[in-house]
């Protein structure tokens, strides 16, 4: 848990979220997503999937495609795996397609500005079905 701690503070500080920014986070139902002792940074709100359903988490689809040259390969120590997974996520982050393909979900919302934000929730709230 002090670690998603870490990053969610450090998150919230490069983001600019606080009382004027208010960001969401979508997240899965991981243990340390939750919990008695996290501290959620003023401007951040968590929307949670539902659970069991990583097919509507995007990175999930990612994590083969690290893993695919590391499978069955021993390490000696945990650094020497890390170091291996660094590496690996720093070679993606050149391949934005390859990530494009496997995260890009046609039901994905797209980013918004705030007019059509506004705009979108204005008709969804006065919409009937």
């Amino acid at each position: 848990m002090p670690l998603f701690q870490d990053i969610l503070d450090a998150f919230a500080r490069e983001i600019g979220a606080g009382p004027n920014k208010t960001v969401t986070l979508l997240l899965d139902n991981a243990g340390w997503h939750h919990g008695e002792h996290l501290r959620i940074p003023e401007g951040i709100r968590f929307c949670f999937l539902p659970s069991y359903t990583p097919e509507l988490q995007p990175a999930e689809r990612l994590w083969p495609l690290t893993d695919e040259g590391i499978a069955n390969t021993p390490f000696d120590t945990l650094e020497a795996l890390t170091e291996v997974l660094n590496k690996r996520c720093a070679a993606f982050s050149n391949e934005l397609e390859t990530i494009r393909v496997n995260t890009d979900f046609r039901w994905w919302p797209q980013k918004m500005n705030q007019t059509e934000f506004v705009s979108y929730a204005a008709q969804a709230t006065t919409s009937t079905p």
